[in-house]
């Protein structure tokens, strides 16, 4: 693909790999140029946690032409019991078989988009590196970034119902994961044998314990680092560049390669207050910084069992 140039080569936005291959953020007006080819498809995953029709509501009303809407609550997240978390991930055939009915095969180039930063968006990224896909990326800047750049939109009003596209041929194969996952189990273990760090991707005032608006317990996994996911971003809503993110990962790491690092959130997700652990661990990637996994059951997951301990 060719050379990203202007604000895209300055952040390493577009992360072109190979023969026009993007595998972490892609510029607006780089996928504007490639929007409407077969090999592309756009995923919208906006979402509000407080009113949880608000996404599929601004999906009908306006959204960027082709996009699909994924409903983060439902599709994105599987079934949740008393002690798996507000946002657990669902099994990993079922949403194998969702992303082959939204017509995704092996060469596919994948993108995603929310209106928060990417919180949601990194979600969908990171799920898709677990079955195996790596051409997706995130569009950085999301919806508003769209918008800001005059961009062809789409607001036709749609209706309630949906039809998927449908596979194409062949088909996305359930591959081997791109990424990493550990378990609560994991997590407890780790206390003692220290082999991984923990980076909580919660607002400061949650890490440290100060307030907490949805979960029963309020603080964080002993031994935790806190990195907010919204120090990923600049003030204008984009992704810091590249070489900045890398700098301020080592700062809040030191020495610990990224194959040490394991991100949690709180699985939070709300207009106001998105803290994703996917996020960070998508800014990791960005910056250079390959191999952190991912923690899926996040705080809410940790604190429903009173037994486990909290600082």
């Amino acid at each position: 693909c060719a050379a990203p140039t202007g604000r895209a080569q300055a952040r390493g936005g577009s992360h072109c790999k190979g023969t026009g291959m993007h595998t972490t953020l892609i510029d607006p007006l780089v996928l504007a140029k490639i929007l409407h080819t077969p090999a592309v498809r756009v995923f919208d995953v906006r979402h509000d946690l407080a009113h949880h029709g608000a996404g599929r509501e601004e999906y009908r009303r306006a959204r960027i032409p082709g996009a699909i809407f994924l409903d983060v609550e439902n599709e994105l997240s599987g079934t949740r019991t008393s002690n798996n978390g507000r946002h657990p991930l669902p099994e990993r055939e079922d949403f194998h078989r969702l992303m082959v009915a939204a017509g995704v095969g092996p060469e596919t180039q994948v993108v995603a988009y929310d209106a928060h930063g990417g919180a949601m968006a990194a979600r969908l990224w990171w799920m898709l590196r677990w079955l195996g896909h790596a051409r997706v990326a995130v569009l950085d800047g999301g919806w508003q970034a769209w918008l800001a750049a005059g961009l062809e939109v789409d607001d036709t009003p749609l209706g309630e119902e949906r039809a998927l596209p449908g596979a194409v041929s062949p088909p996305l194969a359930l591959g081997t994961p791109l990424v990493g996952m550990v378990s609560t189990a994991d997590v407890l273990a780790n206390l003692d044998a220290a082999r991984f760090v923990v980076v909580d991707a919660r607002a400061s005032a949650r890490y440290r314990g100060e307030t907490e608006p949805l979960d029963p317990v309020a603080g964080h996994i002993p031994g935790a680092l806190n990195r907010p996911h919204t120090g990923n971003l600049d003030a204008d809503g984009r992704f810091k560049p590249a070489a900045t993110l890398a700098t301020e990962f080592a700062a809040l790491l030191g020495e610990r390669p990224a194959a040490e690092v394991v991100h949690q959130c709180g699985t939070i997700m709300k207009s106001a207050d998105i803290t994703q652990a996917c996020h960070n661990l998508l800014a990791m990637e960005h910056a250079g910084l390959s191999g952190s996994r991912l923690y899926p059951g996040s705080w809410s997951e940790w604190c429903s069992d009173p037994v486990r301990p909290v600082a």
